[in-house]
């Protein structure tokens, strides 16, 4: 019955697995059982923890609706290729401060758990969070590349519940194995602004360690988590970058090997680059009247690229529900595409990708010393409202992380 199950339904397999057979936090070495430190109320007959400690959200709003609670309910696998993570660190993102405001819960609601929202009533409690360097606790019976005790990070999907928990679930071809190098601090500040680089760069911009060697990239918002490892990711590939970002952040951007720094504040941007020889890349994480001039910028009839992070995706589907949003966001992407294709210019947008392994490719240049984390400041787990407000007040330099545990 069980292996009949299985073969029909992932769910239906795991969800006995989660009842009869699942070790969850508990681990067994010999006969002797180890209950991590912070898991409470272990039912000795199933030897799993059933709660655990996270911030949630249970509305939408601002900083006040952060709530520390103590009974947030185990993690357990739904699925056989899924594995519980104990989380180290994690780290925040300006998507978080967006989710806990609202943004994107039309088209976020879309790809939550059907059966959950429906037995809950609404998304809610929402745990944010998408980094997470930590430890397998457990893996589903399909993970073949990871076991109990391996260091792993990853970056949780947004649909999914976060990090800002002792305990994580996340798919096997989202983790991959933990640099070596990294404490899980420095670890957990890469992840989802590495993936989101990657996506812009590699997976839409196509540009990789084979093409780049002499390319010019022009990067907005440099001094933030993902402008500071796009700086890294085309000087390892042997790129010409230049940086846009404040003076204070110009000593940063140029220890991570920026070969030209633009100042947004000393004067006219536009002004300053007419200056330096066009573009074959622009990165644009700023988005507003960016978009209007930048692309003047780039080298006509010679394949290049301009892709920008800020796109109006979820805001159109919050806005105008999901049919209607999804139509507007592909004639808005789709009318400037054509424009500035007749210009000679190819304009994209890109997205978060969470992918594993993307992160293999991250951790290999991380290890051969190619890109380091930038982390601004670390608060404790029981800071994290400190850490939001920190992160609402703009002009990062880096990331900004959350020590989980003290292991």
């Amino acid at each position: 019955m069980l292996l009949k199950m299985h073969l029909v339904s992932g769910r239906a397999y795991s969800g006995l697995l989660g009842r009869q057979g699942s070790v969850a936090t508990c681990l067994r070495r010999g006969n002797s059982l180890i209950k991590p430190p912070l898991c409470r109320n272990v039912s000795l007959s199933s030897q799993r923890c059933t709660i655990m400690s996270s911030w949630i959200i249970d509305k939408y709003g601002r900083n006040d609706v952060l709530r520390f609670t103590k009974n947030m309910t185990f993690p357990i696998l739904q699925f056989p290729n899924e594995v519980v993570i104990k989380v180290h660190a994690a780290s925040l993102n300006p998507i978080d401060v967006n989710m806990r405001n609202g943004y994107g819960k039309a088209a976020l609601n879309m790809k939550r758990d059907p059966l959950n929202l429906k037995s809950r009533g609404s998304e809610f409690p929402v745990t944010l969070g998408r980094d997470v360097s930590g430890v397998i606790m457990e893996c589903g019976l399909d993970v073949a590349y990871f076991k109990p005790g391996d260091e792993v990070w990853a970056a949780i999907p947004p649909w999914k519940q976060g990090t800002l928990s002792e305990f994580v679930v996340a798919s096997g071809n989202e983790i991959s194995h933990k640099p070596k190098s990294l404490s899980h601090i420095e670890a957990a500040s890469l992840p989802y602004v590495g993936l989101t680089a990657w996506s812009a760069m590699n997976q839409i911009g196509r540009l990789n360690q084979h093409n780049c060697t002499g390319k010019r990239i022009l990067i907005f918002g440099a001094s933030g988590g993902v402008g500071t490892f796009a700086i890294q990711l085309m000087k390892a590939w042997g790129g010409h970058v230049t940086a846009v970002c404040s003076s204070d952040a110009s000593a940063l951007v140029k220890k991570l090997g920026a070969d030209d720094v633009i100042d947004y504040k000393s004067g006219d941007v536009a002004e300053q680059l007419k200056m330096l020889p066009l573009f074959d890349f622009i990165l644009d994480n700023i988005g507003g009247s960016t978009e209007n001039w930048s692309l003047n910028f780039l080298k006509k009839w010679s394949g290049a690229t301009y892709v920008t992070l800020i796109t109006p995706f979820l805001l159109n589907v919050d806005r105008l529900g999901v049919a209607d949003g999804m139509l507007q966001t592909g004639v808005t992407v789709g009318t400037k595409a054509i424009k500035h294709l007749c210009k000679g210019i190819h304009y994209r947008w890109a997205f978060f990708t969470p992918s594993g392994p993307s992160l293999d490719e991250i951790a290999e240049l991380v290890d051969s010393g190619k890109i380091q984390p930038v982390v601004e400041q670390v608060f404790s787990f029981f800071d994290v409202p400190k850490a939001f407000l920190k992160l609402e007040e703009g002009h990062a330099r880096g990331k900004t992380v959350i020590r989980v545990t003290n292991k």
